[in-house]
């Protein structure tokens, strides 16, 4: 396909509330739209990364600055046919996951259209809803989040995920055992834990948890390896798992038992798909995390959720939870089941409303063609 143009855009959304994890507090979102205009079509992708380099060594201006000065002009020069062959476009980059996603996501999108079909179909996906599940960041008091709790499970939601560190972990989930002793529950430590937090961390297999995602460090197979041995609570990856490489060697060490999948972290759909692979020729389940995307990033991730091997409720949740105004229509919303319906129109499934993306975008930059020197 010839590409037109490529247009990045910050665009600035304030969330709904404050989001409070081990790794600290956001209030808004920047976020990075790629805008690929190509043959009359117009795909769109969404950077997932933060606002600073706190999940990942990617941030809002790091990717603004790759995608504009390194990845940008080398996907316009390149013509590509199908998303799929964005890794070898981008392969002389190293790391920047984030960023390449953002440009991979939006030329599967592109090609989605142009096939006609959903992009959920042309990735492979068997599902035509997927459930629904809420993440809770920490909150003030342990009664605060009960009656948030309380709330989310009203609205439909299977599984509740909650936020956790050291002193907002074994109270809280006695807690919540105590009042929901029957609902699905899991946690997420963005790791903020050590090995030497292990007896505290066995102490967790009490609260029947669905797994517990990322105890140790962020970049570990070895000593969750070690912890998982002695947990019945299946540990969950996410930041360790950046590639299909990475997937298979958690496997084979038995660091995990669960893998979560997000489109950014590994770099676009190439790789999440296989990923998802990698797991279930394993036997091991998969689930698709979130970023607190916009509407964009969140059709990309239902499509994801379609494939056969997510077989978890993710952390895909009504566009209401967090944004006052959604960038796209239909936004996404969830059933009194808990579910979200995948639409069947052809590409992502939902339209961008481009004026309001406009007076919210805060920078915006055209990318061309050019010939690279390398």
């Amino acid at each position: 396909m010839k590409i037109d143009a490529i247009i990045l855009r910050e665009v600035h959304l304030p969330l709904m509330r404050p989001f409070e994890s081990s790794l600290g507090v956001t209030r808004e979102r920047r976020i990075l739209l790629a805008e690929i205009q190509s043959e009359g079509l117009t795909g769109w992708g969404e950077c997932t990364a933060g606002e600073r380099p706190v999940f990942s060594e990617e941030s809002t201006d790091s990717a603004w600055a790759v995608i504009t000065n390194e990845l940008g002009p080398m996907l316009a020069a390149a013509s590509p046919t199908h998303g799929g062959e964005c890794p070898r476009i981008f392969r002389q980059v190293r790391g920047n996951h984030m960023a390449k996603a953002a440009l991979e996501n939006a030329i599967w999108d592109l090609e989605a259209q142009r096939e006609g079909v959903p992009l959920s179909r042309l990735i492979g996906g068997v599902r035509s809803t997927i459930s629904g599940g809420v993440t809770l960041e920490i909150q003030s008091s342990i009664s605060e989040l009960l009656a948030i709790i309380d709330s989310e499970l009203a609205a439909g939601y299977r599984c509740i995920k909650l936020k956790c560190k050291p002193g907002w972990d074994v109270e809280v989930f006695e807690k919540v055992r105590s009042r929901w002793p029957a609902i699905t529950l899991c946690c997420d430590a963005n790791s903020t834990y050590r090995l030497r937090d292990a007896d505290h961390l066995v102490s967790l297999d009490a609260f029947d948890l669905l797994m517990i995602e990322q105890p140790l460090w962020h970049d570990d197979f070895y000593y969750h390896s070690m912890l998982q041995k002695r947990l019945e609570t299946p540990i969950c990856l996410d930041e360790s798992i950046r590639n299909r490489r990475d997937a298979l060697a958690a496997i084979e060490m038995e660091s995990c038992r669960m893998i979560n999948i997000k489109l950014g972290r590994v770099g676009g759909f190439s790789e999440a798909i296989a990923v998802h692979n990698a797991a279930q020729e394993r036997g091991i389940p998969v689930w698709c995390g979130g970023m607190q995307e916009s509407g964009v990033g969140q059709a990309h991730n239902l499509a994801l959720a379609t494939l056969e091997n997510f077989t978890l409720p993710g952390d895909i949740s009504a566009s209401a939870r967090y944004w006052a105004e959604e960038i796209v229509e239909p936004e996404a919303s969830v059933s009194p089941l808990g579910e979200i319906a995948i639409l069947e129109t052809a590409g992502r499934g939902c339209e961008v409303r481009t004026e309001l993306v406009e007076r919210l975008t805060a920078r915006k930059e055209t990318i061309r063609a050019v010939e690279l020197v390398s």
